[in-house]
């Protein structure tokens, strides 16, 4: 599993990553995996487009990210803004992250109880109203800060995960870090709290909307210090690590959705310039 995690952030760090290619047709396109980034930079781009949905680009740079479970196929993208535009494709290739076999100790999250379950179903309503809240403007840029300091390396994004035998119902859509129980917790960036309490597989949660659909999302926390609706600055404590809800042991759980795609988190905190992406000078 860690030499695949490695192979799949060299390939894209070292930008070994399928180069784009502009054909006569003026349409750019791109290799990328599910769980990816890609970028286009162009002078005097406002607007960026993919799959039926337009947002505000980013300092003259629109990134598309490519959802965790996206199938493989053809993603049509765009840019426009000065009077042009432009068109592209992002052609999705499948990757595997790998299996985790784990082994969870007797805890309510191995076995849930029908109460339990009723609760989760309360959670994912409840969480699916930030993924269907409206985008407002950006609040951050990249990259964004580390969610602990310092941050060791993390893995298990994208994972197959099977607990105690029983396969998970969807691939681990966050990275895990070994960070030290106790260890403050920090904002990434500028944002709104949205979720701030205990939910029952993420333990103590926090989720902040950063502006221009970007979500960061912090589990397992030890003891949560802010709440809903709070507006918090890039480095704010939010809570401290710890153990709490499905997990074997202290550590952060950080994950992001961007435009309500689940993406590795490394590619928004890491340098941009080394994001995979259309040449500035692409039509």
């Amino acid at each position: 599993m860690i030499d695949l995690l490695r192979r799949l952030l060299f390939s894209v760090f070292a930008l070994s990553w399928p180069a784009i290619v502009a054909v006569q047709t003026h349409i750019a396109s791109i290799t990328a995996a599910p769980g990816t980034l890609v970028r286009w930079s162009a002078p005097g781009t406002t607007r960026c487009g993919m799959k039926g949905r337009s947002w505000a680009a980013v300092k003259g740079t629109c990134y598309y990210p490519v959802d965790l479970q996206q199938q493989p196929g053809v993603i049509p993208i765009s840019r426009s803004g000065s009077g042009h535009s432009a068109s592209g494709r992002i052609t999705v290739e499948s990757f595997d992250y790998g299996t985790e076999e784990i082994t969870l100790p007797d805890i309510p999250q191995a076995n849930p109880s029908a109460k339990d379950l009723k609760r989760d179903a309360r959670d994912r309503a409840l969480l699916a109203k930030i993924w269907n809240r409206k985008e407002g403007p950006a609040k951050f840029t990249l990259p964004l800060r580390t969610p602990a300091s310092p941050l060791p390396r993390g893995k298990s994004f994208g994972v197959k995960r099977v607990f105690n035998g029983k396969p998970a119902s969807q691939p681990h859509t966050g990275t895990d870090y070994p960070t030290p129980v106790g260890t403050p917790v920090l904002a990434v960036a500028d944002g709104t709290v949205m979720v701030a309490e205990d939910l029952f597989f993420e333990g103590n949660a926090v989720f902040i909307d950063h502006g221009d659909g970007l979500i960061s999302m912090y589990f397992h926390l030890s003891d949560i210090k802010v709440e809903a609706g709070q507006e918090v600055k890039k480095g704010h404590t939010l809570g401290r690590v710890g153990s709490t809800g499905r997990a074997t042991g202290p550590h952060l759980f950080f994950g992001v959705r961007w435009h309500n795609a689940r993406i590795n988190p490394q590619f928004v905190l890491e340098d941009p310039s080394k994001i995979p992406g259309v040449s500035p000078s692409s039509p």
